[in-house]
């Protein structure tokens, strides 16, 4: 499995722009094969960093997904509201191996 997190800087004043971009992207991710783990927004502290975490079977998998970056009208769309609204600033996008729970030793 490899997890993918994505650390947001948003522009405060456009958050209910962003959480309809974070939510047309739970649904894609989850129709596409991956797993979703959430959008993390600001509550206390800098309001402008936000966090997204979702993991695929495999990098093989994620890549199936991101070929349809472009193409697939679906996941156009998803970036029009982010590109419309300017609530992204900037990203940074990171793989991680995810060590679970299920993972400890007699689980």
């Amino acid at each position: 499995m490899i997890t993918c997190v994505v650390d947001y800087t948003i522009d405060p004043a456009e958050t209910e722009a962003f959480e309809r971009f974070a939510q047309a992207w739970m649904r894609l991710v989850a129709e596409h094969g991956g797993i979703h783990h959430g959008y993390f927004l600001p509550a206390e502290g800098a309001s402008d960093r936000a966090l997204a975490l979702f993991s695929f079977p495999s990098l093989a998998a994620y890549e199936q997904y991101r070929a349809r970056f472009g193409v697939d009208p679906e996941f156009i769309a998803a970036d029009r509201i982010r590109d419309a609204s300017g609530c992204v600033l900037r990203y940074e996008r990171t793989f991680m191996r995810p060590l679970l729970p299920a993972d400890l030793p007699g689980r």
